[in-house]
């Protein structure tokens, strides 16, 4: 996940504190405090759009604050948040007030009920005090708020601001049936019987460009809207998993959760979803993050995956642009729909600077049809593949290498484009950092298994040997260019003048997920990454702690990132290191146990015998995307469930530690038809599988894929 981006430096980073309530819906967000009010400054706000517009949302009870009792988020877009109300009248009795908010992809209601405990009728009034200064999501994560020219007016019982900003249109209404509406402030009057309750409702729409965005009804059960209908078909369609381990139960459903509450939708393709990176600076589409994110969690959402290959086929690169770094092919790094979008991202809304989310394109298709790609979706998306790979072999190989390497084309742009994007996370052993262009040891692995995959997808042999024969060919040059005999690992990239950057770092594991390891080199590789200077007993760290520039506490140099974990796990299954995957897998289902089933985006790279809890990064994303398949990525692994479907095979192959406990697997979507799987004592059982699918429970052998 990219925490940073180009303009914005590290330090920057607002950071959302924990007492705080993070609501999301596909790619708004609102951040409050516990007592569920938006205060002005810092970073709380209703952002719809990348575009902050509630700047304000203050509840007053007899003109008076709330005092909050306790403020949850649900399912993600839903949240309630329970106060005490002030003393009411001469006998001093209190109030309590129930704030129930739900968030849509383009607003937000909040319906205010006033319970009154009391032997006597109470008069109250109920205010709510607003406000919009329609900054971007960049500015509030700087600080740096601007001042725009904004207006208000009142309209009956509903009150808009408004923003004209470089051509573009914005405007806030805020709908309260039965209110007096003036001067960003709605009022309510009332009479709460006693032992009784009094409920008033809001309601908050967007207006973009002088279109009006669809409001959450306010006349109606929330379960009638479209977030409560989408999050029930969600839950409908993914798997249900059942354990007799509680933390892994709960883990596995949290994952689900949050992935579900982190899709959004292209505005101009709603019929389409992808998960956007990260709460809640990150509710973008991201190439890398979304790729790597569908891949993993392709068990429990294929169509996830495929909406994802859709969508960022629509803005894959057709022109050169130096201030965007789009070139023809490529795969883009990120799309925001922001007022100031255009003004972060080089002057558009997209940014391109990334080194892997070309061919970790191509890798994904093929992963899609081995899962029973339909026919048609395979021939909408071969030529974009094509187009990806077209950019692999020409922009991505700047010197002709067979090696893809980057280098940002402007000042603006991302020092670093692999997945370690920090200024920073790229370095020597002695902690200096390389000259450009760099050549990353991970994302040649990606290469090599696009190659593979674009072998599988054509029913040509000779293309099939033309695509194999230059994997073979990569592989081969990896070896021997990237390969640090005298130390037993692999460099973790080549710099500008061709040389190894000998940091001992997690990036190799990925390597060993791609295949494009040679067998004689794989032990070494996991003696490494097994080593006390890389397992810290809650993972394995980003970079050895015997490097220059380790830091447990920094973002890249020694922290520990669940999905990079993940991808290792599957790395070291993959070459036949069993033992090893599954205690690299149980120390991430510790780890979320001790983040309430939720693993974080990473945390710090302190060894386990040091500090008895995983200790968290103070600004790390929660949800994000590809921690949340973490979970899902794992139990696929240690499942060894592979499925071939274009040659109707399918091997299952447990090899599942003991602590992980039974395990039980209802509606797993696999050729149509839904799968029920359940472990128990290291046998394994399928029920609903298409009778003309063989299966295998045989591990492989060799670490190539079953075709």
């Amino acid at each position: 996940m990219v925490a940073v981006t180009a303009w914005e430096p590290l330090g920057s980073i607002s950071r959302v504190d924990p007492n705080q309530v993070v609501l999301i819906e596909g790619s708004s967000f609102c951040i409050s405090n516990e007592a569920g009010d938006v205060a002005r400054g810092g970073v709380h706000g209703l952002f719809v759009r990348d575009t902050r517009v509630l700047s304000r949302w203050d509840l007053y009870v007899n003109d008076e604050r709330v005092r909050p009792l306790a403020g949850v988020a649900r399912d993600g877009y839903a949240g309630r948040f329970l106060s005490i109300g002030p003393v009411a009248g001469d006998h001093r009795r209190e109030l309590v007030v129930d704030r129930r908010r739900w968030l849509s992809a383009d607003g937000m209601r909040e319906d205010v009920t006033v319970r009154n405990f009391g032997r006597e009728p109470v008069a109250c009034t109920v205010a709510v005090a607003f406000d919009a200064d329609f900054a971007d999501v960049f500015e509030v994560k700087d600080g740096r708020i601007p001042r725009r020219n904004v207006h208000g007016s009142a309209a009956g019982e509903h009150y808009t601001i408004e923003t004209r900003w470089r051509g573009h249109q914005r405007a806030v209404v805020v709908q309260a049936p039965g209110a007096a509406m003036a001067e960003e402030r709605a009022l309510f009057t009332g009479l709460v019987p006693a032992h009784g309750s009094w409920t008033v409702t809001l309601g908050v729409t967007v207006q973009i460009d002088g279109v009006t965005q669809a409001p959450l009804p306010l006349d109606r059960p929330i379960e009638d809207s479209a977030p409560a209908r989408r999050l029930r078909q969600w839950r409908s369609d993914v798997p249900m998993a059942r354990s007799s381990n509680q933390v892994l139960e709960a883990t596995l459903r949290r994952s689900q959760q949050d992935l579900g509450s982190l899709r959004i939708a292209d505005p101009a393709n709603r019929d389409r979803e992808v998960v956007a990176a990260g709460a809640p600076w990150f509710l973008a589409l991201f190439g890398r993050d979304s790729l790597l994110t569908s891949l993993m969690a392709l068990p429990l959402d294929q169509r996830l995956a495929l909406d994802t290959l859709h969508t960022l086929a629509l803005y894959q690169g057709s022109r050169t642009n130096p201030l965007t770094e789009e070139e023809p092919g490529r795969i883009l790094h990120e799309l925001r729909f922001g007022m100031d979008a255009s003004l972060s991202l080089g002057g558009e809304q997209a940014y391109y600077g990334t080194a892997d989310a070309s061919p970790l394109f191509v890798l994904l298709l093929g992963e899609l049809h081995a899962w029973g790609l339909p026919a048609d979706e395979l021939a909408e998306l071969l030529p974009h593949a094509d187009r990806a790979l077209g950019w692999v072999r020409t922009h991505g190989d700047r010197d002709g290498d067979g090696f893809v390497e980057y280098q940002r084309s402007n000042d603006q742009g991302l020092a670093n484009q692999g997945w370690k994007d920090s200024w920073d996370g790229i370095n020597y052993a002695d902690g200096s950092l390389p000259g450009t262009p760099i050549a990353l040891c991970e994302v040649q692995g990606y290469v090599y298994a696009a190659y593979r995959a674009r072998a599988r997808l054509s029913s040509d042999p000779a293309e099939r040997a033309r695509w194999n024969g230059r994997a073979d060919e990569l592989k081969r040059r990896f070896n021997e260019r990237f390969w640090l005999a005298d130390r037993g690992y692999f460099a973790v990239a080549l710099d500008g003048d061709k040389r190894p950057v000998d940091g001992v770092a997690s990036n190799m594991g990925h390597c060993l997920m791609t295949g494009i390891v040679d067998a004689d080199k794989a032990p070494p590789v996991v003696e490494h990454l097994m080593s006390d200077t890389m397992f810290t007993g809650w993972g394995i760290r980003t970079l050895a702690s015997d490097m220059g520039a380790y830091n447990p506490a920094s973002y890249h140099n020694g922290s520990v990132w669940p999905h990079d974990n993940a991808l290792i796990v599957a790395g070291l299954m993959r070459y036949g290191f069993v033992a090893e995957a599954q205690r690299v897998a149980t120390a991430l289902l510790d780890a979320a146990a001790h983040f309430d089933g939720r693993l974080p985006e990473l945390f710090c790279g302190f060894d386990r015998d040091e500090y008895a809890q995983p200790i968290p990064y103070p600004t790390s994303c929660s949800p994000q995307a590809w921690a949340a398949a973490t979970p899902i990525s794992l139990v696929r692994t240690l499942l060894r469930f592979d499925p071939y479907l274009p040659r109707r095979r399918l091997r299952l192959a447990p090899a599942w530690p003991a602590e992980f406990g039974s395990l039980e697997l209802a509606n797993v979507q696999l050729d149509g038809a839904r799968l029920e799987l359940s472990l128990e004592a290291g046998r394994v059982e399928v029920r609903g599988l298409p009778e003309d699918i063989e299966l295998s429970h045989q591990p492989d052998e060799d670490g190539a894929r079953l075709e």
